[in-house]
Parts: structure tokens; sequence; C-alpha cells
């Protein structure tokens, strides 16, 4: 019998990837997060396909929010046994259903690539970690709840969304848990959202709270002042239409895309951008805006207002959104200035790489970054300055201009993250680091010690277990 609750780290640990963190408490297993791990391919193939853990032995899961490295390899744990109820709030719900079905084509679509590679050696080809079915099933086992409603989970465990303001449908998972006649509370931050965003509310203050596991994606350093770089973005979007140029800009379906739009609305109702052709191409990204239209309880009362007396915040005469290939395709034979957003945000999947196949080695073009590219991803290499890149396997040589804005990021910053942690009311025993690169992670932890002297803080590695 164990002697108190242990977590086992299993993922995002001294990374940013495959969040994923079992809860041993009350001979019961609760799961938080089972996000698919991005990075190298034979690594990344390995850890996704096994488990560290039967799946069939886990009684429930809590999901933070809907990005796939939060939840994309639900589908394989519910394939290989897991039949318990899959918690998360309403939004991520609905983003999730149409993220996992997107993530499926894009198994298939890898283990396609994969198996021809193989098949030249000889070898056996390679089946997708799970298809467009098992994300069908795997939706089936969501159990939604709206923010601020505890729920019991297991025995002597109730969960408690609220709000992280990071994408819609975010939350702070809130963990009430009474064990071994003590009572503590444990919070998940999640990804925590920077506060006053433009579209989202700010993230909840949590009350006593006893232990607090945190990410640190940026936990070393700060993004650039908003209004400034803001300015800038729009500044040189500007000069590379008017020199007939085309911005391309590889963004997450799923917030930074919507970020992105209001963004361009704001500056063009300004007059401080032209109207020139738009494109969202990526039909996970038309989906996932569909859903946020549907969800404005999500929004910060400026956001809903203007959906409600004004307009859509995500439409313009001048913005189409693409969801078939054949228009998709169409773009390549497009002469004027244009703004192309394209999926995937770090340039791993997704039509975007066809879109830089065919504009990269343009000078007139801009290739522009909106948030976060993980290491040794394309979008890492291209802004680590590499040139030339492989892009389908081939060599692709960077003449575009590459620029990167961090404003419009939805992870907190080392600052916003001090805040955030100050706001957590508690005696706070322990503080677990976790989500962030290793040298973010560790920054980050120095920096928790000074603001909470009097807590443990620990950066946890790989499959590590920690008794609280």
């Amino acid at each position: 019998m164990l002697d108190g609750m242990r977590i086992h780290f299993l993922g995002a640990t001294r990374t940013t990837t495959g969040s994923m963190f079992l809860l041993e408490v009350n001979q019961r297993r609760v799961l938080l997060e089972c996000g698919l791990f991005q990075g190298r391919r034979d690594e990344s193939m390995e850890r996704n396909r096994r488990f560290p853990f039967d799946p069939r032995q886990v009684d429930a899961v809590v999901l933070s929010h809907a990005h796939i490295d939060h939840c994309g390899n639900l589908p394989n744990l519910c394939c290989q046994g897991f039949s318990g109820s899959i918690y998360c709030t309403f939004a991520t719900r609905d983003l999730a259903s149409v993220m996992l079905e997107d993530s499926a084509h894009v198994q298939r679509a890898d283990a396609q690539y994969v198996s021809k590679q193989r098949a030249k050696r000889g070898l056996a080809p390679v089946e997708p970690l799970y298809s467009v079915t098992d994300a069908e099933k795997a939706v089936r086992q969501f159990v939604a709840l709206n923010y601020d409603r505890p729920i019991a989970l297991t025995d002597g465990v109730t969960v408690t969304f609220r709000d992280a303001g990071h994408i819609l449908g975010s939350a702070q998972v809130v963990l009430d848990i009474r064990e071994n006649g003590r009572a503590f509370r444990y919070l998940f931050s999640g990804d925590v959202g920077r506060g006053q965003d433009d579209i989202l509310r700010d993230p909840v203050p949590i009350e006593d709270v006893d232990f607090l596991q945190i990410e640190s994606t940026y936990g070393a350093r700060d993004h650039a002042a908003r209004a400034h770089a803001q300015e800038a973005m729009g500044e040189l979007v500007r000069q590379t239409l008017e020199q007939s140029g085309k911005v391309i800009i590889p963004a997450f379906s799923v917030g930074r895309t919507q970020q992105i739009v209001y963004e361009f609305h704001q500056l063009a109702d300004a007059g401080r951008l032209p109207r020139v052709p738009m494109f969202v191409d990526s039909p996970l990204s038309v989906n996932a805006t569909e859903i946020y239209r549907l969800h404005p309880e999500c929004f910060n009362a400026a956001t809903y207002q203007y959906l409600r007396e004004k307009a859509n915040p995500f439409g313009m005469e001048n913005l189409t959104y693409i969801r078939e290939l054949a228009h998709s395709q169409k773009l390549n034979d497009l002469k004027e200035p244009a703004i192309i957003i394209s999926a995937s945000g770090m340039c791993e999947a997704g039509r975007i790489r066809h879109h830089l196949k065919n504009h990269i080695g343009d000078s007139r073009n801009l290739i522009l970054f909106i948030g976060y590219c993980a290491e040794h991803t394309l979008g890492a290499q291209i802004l680590a300055g590499k040139d030339p890149v492989n892009i389908f396997g081939e060599p692709h040589r960077v003449r575009a201009r590459v620029a990167a804005f961090d404003t419009l990021s939805g992870h907190a910053d080392r600052t916003e993250l001090r805040r955030y942690l100050g706001a957590v009311g508690g005696e706070l025993r322990r503080i677990s680091v976790v989500h962030g690169e290793e040298s973010q992670s560790l920054a980050f932890a120095e920096t928790v010690r000074q603001l909470r002297p009097r807590a443990e803080v620990v950066v946890p590695t790989y499959q590590q277990v920690v008794e609280f």
C-alpha cells in the first residue's frame, strides 16, 4: 500500500512536448494529460506507441486543454484499454474532437511516408498510431464540465477547472484530495495564459494550494513589449505587401490562428494594413475558428461585446477560410500580394510545408513566426538561420525574410509567470516545474525558489516519481 500520493512525471519534463503525468492516490490512478511527444522521429514513435503504465489500470483522465501536445495520444490510450472518462471543459471537448481527427490524418500520412522509406530498405511497413475511427471513439469518452463546477473523479479526489487564459477552454486543474486521514489541494497550472489577452479572460487566481505543478515554457525570458512589437509586426507585413511579396505565417490552428486574424482585423480597421487577400489555409483552423464562435463564454468582456454588437472578430471581407485541398493548391498560382496563414506552427506537418516550399526561395516574401517552435522542428531550423532547409526531403534555399514575434504567444513569460505564482494562495509546500526546455525550467526553478523560499522546488526528469 502506498504511504502517500505519488506522481509519475511521464512527459513535458525538461521539454515542452508529450505532456503526461500519472497520479496514484487511494489505490486509484488518475492521468493528467495524454499528449503526443514530438521530436526526432524514432524517439517520438517509440514513446507515443508504448505507455510506461498499463492503460487498462487508469481510472480517469483529466485534460487541461486541447493542444495536441496535451491531448494527442488519447486515442492510442483508449485503443490500448483505457475505458474510463476523460474530463475537460466544454470548449476543450469541442476543440479536441476536431484536433484529434486532424491528428489521425497526420498519423496516417506520416506512416505512409515512413513505410515508403522502409520499403526501400526491404523493411516492413508501419501502422499509424491511430485512425480517425479511433479518434472518434476516444471523444465519446469525454465528459465536459463548466468552469468552477467540482466533480468527484475517484475515491477522495475532486477536480475543479478554473480558467487558465491560454486558449479557448483552457483550464487550471484543481485537485482536492483526501487520503490517509489528510486533506490537501494539488494545483496543476496547465499552460498559463499571459493575461490581458485580446480575446480570452485572464487566468483565475487559485487559493489554498498545498502543492503546485507549474509550466515554464518561457520561464527564463520575457516577451517583447506588446504595443511596440505589434506595431513593428504590422509595419513589416505592410512593407512586404507593398513590394508585391507574400506573407507566409505558420500558425497553430487553435489559438494563434484566431489571434493573428483578430490582430490583422484591428490593423485593417485602423487603416494600418492594406486589404489584400488573406487566407487561412487549414481545415483544422477553419473548424477551430467556428468552435471559437460557439464559445463566447470564454471571451473577455471587450471581445464578447464586439461579437454581440459589431462584427465577427474572426471574419473580414478580404479573408477566405480554405478547407479543400484543390483551393489550397490554387494559392501556388497567386501572383498578387497576399497573406497566407497555415498550420502547423512548427512547420512539422500540414499545408504550411507546401507554402514554404513554394515561397521560401523568394526574397520579396516574409516568413512570419508568431508562436513557439520546439527544438529540432523545421520551424526551429528556419528561425536558427539554417540554409538550406529540407522540406519534403529536398533542400531549399532560404531567401525570404524570416521574422518572429512572440507577443501573440499564449504562454506567460517569466514576468507573467512570476505574477501568476504570486497570486497563488496557500502554503505551497512543494512546487514542480514542468513543460519547458531544460534551460527554461531550471532557470524558472531558481526564480520560484526566490519567490517561495519555504517551498521545496523540483524540476522532474523523465519518469521520475515524486511522493506527496
